[in-house]
């Protein structure tokens, strides 16, 4: 039994390992990429099960794909696989970004990534548009979840917070569900700081950011910057950093400790920012299939589901308008999208590797 759960939990920590390094692109990618590796390639849950813990993660404050690593690590391995996915998937982020830090606190600048992006980007959204398609047909149970999931993807284009549209949804969901049941509702810089103080500034945003990674650069910007701990500049660098390292966005954390405190402020930012959302996960992943079982709370789950691939969808053309501009990006999202339908099983690090050297190889003509 004991060598069962240790081999479970080796499985865990190379996969979270692996998707750490080649997790390029923000949390539609991430989630893209472990729905094919724990659904459809390791079979460690079903596609319904995934899409409530997706839109289970949209609910809670944090990073949503870390949080999904560690949803699908307790799934396979149990509270020590939830630790482990978790601190697999961020290592290799937190390590690449205090490389970065200290050699920009060394020389004042940051290595030049352009090329290197230029053809990742849209090989990135190939892989999300055919893992959203899969997605989709699992969440779009019937007519009215899909009418709701597409007035929700309109209403996120025009505007209007994330957050409020999957509770919006869900609570309408919920609403719908009552009224066919004929029930009621009933709701289950630098300013050299302490690490101390670091710690607690960004456990703090931990504890109640919701939303992508641009959330985090405003609470940030309010929190040091407007306060003169960090500068602007700095924070500028930080966006950087957190796009175009693997691994989740909130690794920019690791980047401003380090130039407010050192190596020291680096492990106390990171600590603070990812340790309340091992907490949530722990907390609400044995309550998701009670959840389930609750008619009401299922029509939640289930609204709230389609409304998350909808926002994966927004995501994925938000980040179409930036990284698909030319007949090279074009060609590139056409093969990378064309290579995922072909070659279902195909890891997914070969698409992303091949579109950064096919990016690479025609901006040479």
């Amino acid at each position: 039994m004991a060598s069962h759960k240790a081999e479970h939990l080796k499985e865990v920590a190379k996969l979270f390992l692996k998707l750490g390094i080649i997790g390029f692109g923000g949390p539609a990618v991430h989630i893209a990429l472990m729905q094919k590796e724990v659904v459809e390639k390791r079979q460690w849950m079903s596609h319904e099960h995934f899409m409530d813990l997706v839109g289970a993660t949209n609910l809670i404050p944090g990073p949503n794909s870390t949080e999904m690593t560690m949803h699908c690590g307790h799934e396979h391995a149990g509270w020590q696989g939830l630790v482990v996915a978790g601190f697999c998937f961020i290592m290799p982020a937190v390590l690449i970004t205090g490389t970065l830090a200290w050699a920009y606190q060394t020389y004042g600048s940051l290595p030049e990534v352009a090329p290197f992006l230029y053809g990742i980007k849209p090989a990135i959204i190939a892989v999300i548009i055919s893992v959203m398609i899969t997605l989709c047909k699992k969440a779009w149970k019937n007519t009215t979840l899909g009418i709701i999931g597409i007035a929700a993807a309109i209403i996120a284009l025009l505007g209007v917070n994330e957050i409020a549209v999957l509770f919006g949804a869900g609570a309408i969901g919920m609403l719908l569900q009552s009224i066919k049941h004929n029930r009621s509702l009933s709701v289950v810089a630098p300013v050299t700081l302490p690490a101390a103080k670091l710690f607690s500034i960004f456990l703090k945003i931990g504890a109640i950011l919701y939303g992508s990674g641009y959330v985090l650069f405003s609470f940030m910007d309010s929190e040091l910057v407007a306060k003169g701990i960090l500068s602007r500049q700095q924070l500028i660098d930080a966006i950087a950093v957190g796009q175009f390292t693997p691994g989740p966005v909130f690794s920019a954390a690791t980047f401003i400790g380090w130039q407010i405190g050192g190596i020291g402020g680096a492990a106390a930012a990171t600590l603070g920012i990812f340790l309340p959302s091992f907490l949530f996960v722990a907390l609400l992943n044995p309550l998701i299939p009670k959840l389930r079982r609750s008619k009401i709370m299922a029509a939640f789950l289930d609204t709230v589901n389609i409304v998350s691939v909808a926002l994966i969808l927004v995501t994925c053309i938000n980040m179409g308008r930036d990284a698909i501009q030319d007949w090279r990006t074009i060609t590139i999202a056409i093969l990378s999208f064309a290579t995922t339908i072909a070659f279902k099983k195909l890891n997914t690090a070969f698409i992303i590797i091949g579109g950064a050297c096919l990016g690479y190889l025609l901006q040479l003509f």
